[in-house]
């Protein structure tokens, strides 16, 4: 257990680093801003297509992970969302945060360096897998049911299908991260490697990405903070952190993934909550304080959970 706490400590460390540069006034919060930036344009995405690239599938199909992930996402959604309005009697749309909440974890931010630090190479290919297709099913997700939840409220009728996701197809085309993963499908499919220089230069900025998101991240969490909600959001938290890895684990053993992938999904699922919670939440001007305080409730508990999760899984 002390060796996975060595593992995992130094990744709850730099979002500590990044907090207290910015509570201590060293730097200002806008430093984080651009380091964010940075990491999600360019850092993250050279990573995501190096890994792409230089992997070895070994015939494997990516419809038995994508399976297992969404089973769990599906699950704890649900229980989100009946939560908020079953047991805490909110409206739909704070019902629908909930279940962002509960289901969005961080695997830029977060799922990315820890794994890679974990399990290796073998879980980043697993990992970047799945995010080929996890933003664009939870933001399509995300926002569909928002606005159908707006609109019921409103006793409106739901917009267009086919604009809502023309809308969001044209926002995932110009995504860093799918561009990279597309580049890196593409050079991986046409057998071509990169000339040694150009390989250098990107294995050095795909190496910083994990630290850099991470310090980010830390700098970022100064804006959200615990802001009321607590009793929701203790429950869309400790759903985050012990269903969600739950469920994806079951879902791993039932459908037979291999170790290594099933340590990456499952420790990329126990990761703390994405900014893209607040994301949605700013979007539709709806439930800040909740997506902000479960976004700190997670961080502030992940290092605990995460820990158990890879003592548990062995990593």
């Amino acid at each position: 257990m002390s060796a996975i706490i060595l593992d995992v400590l130094p990744i709850f460390i730099l979002i500590l680093i990044g907090w207290v540069i910015v509570r201590s006034g060293l730097m200002a919060s806008n430093v984080g801003e651009a380091l964010s930036e940075f990491v999600f344009k360019i850092a993250v995405p050279l990573l995501l297509f190096r890994t792409i690239a230089e992997a070895d599938f070994h015939g494997a199909s990516p419809f038995r992970l994508w399976i297992v992930y969404f089973s769990g996402v599906a699950i704890t959604w649900t229980a989100g969302h009946i939560a908020a309005t079953r047991l805490f009697g909110r409206d739909e749309r704070i019902g629908v945060l909930a279940g962002v909440s509960s289901a969005f974890a961080n695997n830029i931010f977060i799922g990315l360096p820890l794994v890679e630090r974990t399990v290796g190479d073998e879980g980043l290919v697993a990992l970047s897998i799945l995010l080929a297709v996890h933003l664009p099913v939870m933001m399509v997700a995300g926002t569909v049911l928002m606005e159908h939840a707006e609109r019921k409220i409103a006793g409106k009728s739901d917009r267009s299908m086919v604009l809502v996701l023309r809308q969001i197809a044209v926002n995932l085309v110009r995504n860093p991260l799918v561009i990279g993963l597309a580049a890196g499908m593409a050079m991986h499919l046409s057998g071509l490697t990169m000339p040694t220089t150009v390989a250098t230069v990107v294995g050095q900025i795909a190496g910083i990405a994990g630290p850099a998101a991470l310090i980010s991240l830390g700098m970022a969490l100064e804006r959200y903070g615990v802001s009321g909600n607590l009793g929701i959001a203790s429950v869309t938290s400790s759903l985050k952190l012990l269903l969600l890895p739950g469920c994806v684990w079951a879902a791993s053993h039932l459908l037979g993934l291999s170790p290594e992938w099933t340590a990456a999904i499952v420790l990329t699922s126990s990761v703390p909550t994405g900014v893209n919670a607040w994301l949605i939440a700013n979007r539709f001007g709806v439930g800040h304080s909740l997506a902000a305080s479960t976004i700190t409730v997670t961080t502030a508990l992940g290092a605990i959970t995460v820990s158990l999760w890879a003592y548990f899984l062995g990593a």
